[in-house]
């Protein structure tokens, strides 16, 4: 009912917005009640649109309506070409083009309704490209002519630059035109539309003229056969105004091809539940086509599937669906990695403007180096120049003076020089003692917490074999007890290797401290030879001794004899108290 409820809106939709606002609502559901054989209900309608008279434009509004007094109501027991044609009626008139066509009224009103048929499911109604080729191969292949590919490819590119398809009446005035059915007279074209017409609305799967025989007098009579979906219909003639019966097809049906018999050619049997039927074709060609047309038909049935046009119509519009999905994923995708260059851009623009600023920088700061060195020259050769001169003067003026007075003038320069120095390297060993205290106190305190840490796994170590010990009623309570002192002690283990990695690290920074001292201490005493040289000018101040260092499993301690005996008898107490 929800495909018949769409095909429906779709011709209401037309006739509804071709009539005038005024009164429009009420005149369209009146037709529409007469047309779908729905009985009228007049109360609901004047309640419906009791606000004002103006139809879509009221307030509730003309859907509301229509959903649920008629279209809820529609049981498919209607004519579907008189509906149409009602629908028809009331918008052709508004907007059919005025000028002259090939195809007569009744054919537009026949490709008005195909359009309908094959035309998207959203509105405004339209007719896309691929739907359009299709129609138009249909009506070109019962035609008789050969199909234009390339004339049409033309058409759809100039089609798709401007819009996305067709409305109904465009796509009227396209096969009206004969754009594509040049060379064909406009009976020919009439019939291949009606034939087009017959297999996408009627649901006409196969027609033709065929010798049927009787059941009561078995006499054989020409008849006008009209395949459908689940119905054979026969007719006096191709009019289909006298109608002589149906052979109700479903999928208990078979059909079965016979030998001649009594003078009649092609024959073949179509076997129903309450009835079989003997026919007779015209030529085996047609016998061999109505017979797969009828098997064809009963295995749709059988398969509880749509009529052949309209489950290939699905698939063309699934098929659309899906290219379009894939085209806006791959926009989708296209904009992300625009998005993304972009972004890209602006980065390297980015590092490019802060490369070209630190060339700038670097640029710079060698332009004042440069400047500061040719400075530098500049100024030394100056310097050069001018002691050249004084020394000069001086030599002119100390000429007089003895040698030994200038060497003892020098040798007080050496000294005042050296004497600058020693200190600095005073202030150098007072730094690397200070470093070296520093690195024993932190020494200090990872030998404290690793014997802390030692003493703490001692004690689970006894509080573990005492556990061992206990009866064996109590094993599964500390069983659990012992797992997390396991637990506990692999965490102080952890802690005990990164305290001893930390012991390391301080180890190698006391050797680096030491390292630092006897370089002071070998630059003191370098000084202290120098100074020596020189009897009695000045007398140096030397550190004093320092006791020899315990030496431990680990390296250089940082604690005196009486330290380690009082921390020995510390973790002995706390072991016994354990």
């Amino acid at each position: 009912m929800v495909g018949l409820k769409e095909e429906l809106l779709k011709s209401i939709w037309h006739a509804f917005t071709a009539l005038d606002l005024d009164r429009s609502g009420k005149v369209l559901s009146h037709n529409l009640c007469t047309v779908l054989n729905v009985p009228h209900d007049p109360v609901a309608l004047e309640e419906h649109f009791r606000d004002d008279d103006e139809g879509p434009v009221s307030n509730q509004g003309y859907m509301p309506y229509l959903n649920k007094f008629i279209l809820e109501k529609v049981q498919g027991n209607f004519d579907k070409v008189e509906f149409n044609r009602m629908c028809w009626t009331l918008c052709a008139k508004k907007n059919l083009s005025k000028s002259p066509l090939l195809i007569s009224d009744e054919d537009a009103f026949k490709i008005w309704v195909i359009f309908n048929f094959l035309s998207e499911d959203k509105y405004p109604l339209i007719i896309v490209p691929e739907e359009i080729e299709y129609l138009l191969k249909k009506i070109t292949e019962a035609m008789g002519a050969g199909w234009q590919q390339e004339q049409f490819d033309h058409y759809k590119i100039a089609l798709n630059t401007s819009r996305e398809g067709l409305s109904a009446w465009e796509l009227i005035d396209l096969i009206g035109s004969g754009q594509f059915s040049k060379g064909m007279d406009r009976q020919t074209v009439s019939m291949a539309i009606n034939e087009v017409f017959n297999e996408l609305i009627l649901d006409v799967l196969k027609q033709g003229y065929m010798l049927k025989k009787g059941h009561k007098r078995k006499n054989w009579m020409e008849r006008w056969f009209v395949l459908k979906p689940n119905i054979i219909s026969y007719y006096v003639s191709e009019d289909l105004k006298e109608k002589k019966g149906d052979i109700i097809l479903d999928g208990n049906c078979c059909v079965e091809a016979l030998p001649d018999k009594d003078g009649k050619k092609c024959l073949f049997l179509i076997k129903c539940l309450d009835k079989t039927f003997e026919i007779s074709a015209s030529d085996k060609k047609k016998k061999q086509e109505w017979i797969q047309a009828i098997q064809s038909t009963v295995s749709l049935l059988r398969a509880g599937s749509a009529p052949p046009h309209k489950e290939a119509r699905q698939k063309r519009k699934e098929l659309r669906q899906k290219l379009q999905a894939e085209q806006e994923e791959l926009e989708r995708q296209m904009r992300e990695l625009q998005a993304a260059n972009e972004n890209k851009q602006k980065e390297l623009e980015t590092v490019r403007k802060q490369l070209e600023a630190a060339a700038a920088r670097a640029a710079e700061e060698e332009k004042k180096r440069l400047q500061t060195q040719v400075e530098l020259q500049d100024r030394f050769s100056l310097e050069l120049e001018r002691e050249k001169m004084v020394r000069q003067k001086m030599e002119e003026q100390v000429a007089q003076k003895s040698s030994e007075l200038e060497q003892y003038l020098q040798r007080v320069r050496e000294l005042e020089e050296m004497y600058k120095q020693l200190q600095e390297a005073l202030e150098d060993e007072k730094q690397a003692r200070q470093d070296e205290e520093t690195v024993r106190k932190l020494q200090a305190r990872l030998l404290e917490e690793e014997t802390a840490k030692r003493a703490e796994l001692e004690k689970w170590h006894l509080q573990q074999q005492q556990t061992i010990q206990m009866t064996e009623a109590e094993k599964q309570e500390l069983e659990n007890q012992r797992m997390m002192k396991e637990q506990a002690l692999q965490v102080a283990m952890e802690q005990l290797k990164q305290l001893e990695l930390e012991r390391k690290e301080a180890l190698e920074q006391y050797e680096e401290v030491k390292k630092k001292l006897e370089t002071a201490a070998n630059n003191t005493k370098s000084w202290k030879d120098k100074v020596a040289h020189h009897e009695g000018l000045i007398r140096l101040i030397e550190p004093g001794s320092k006791n020899p260092h315990l030496i431990t499993n680990w390296g250089p301690a940082a604690f005196t004899e009486a330290e380690l005996e009082q921390r020995e008898r510390s973790w002995k107490g706390k072991k016994a108290t354990s």
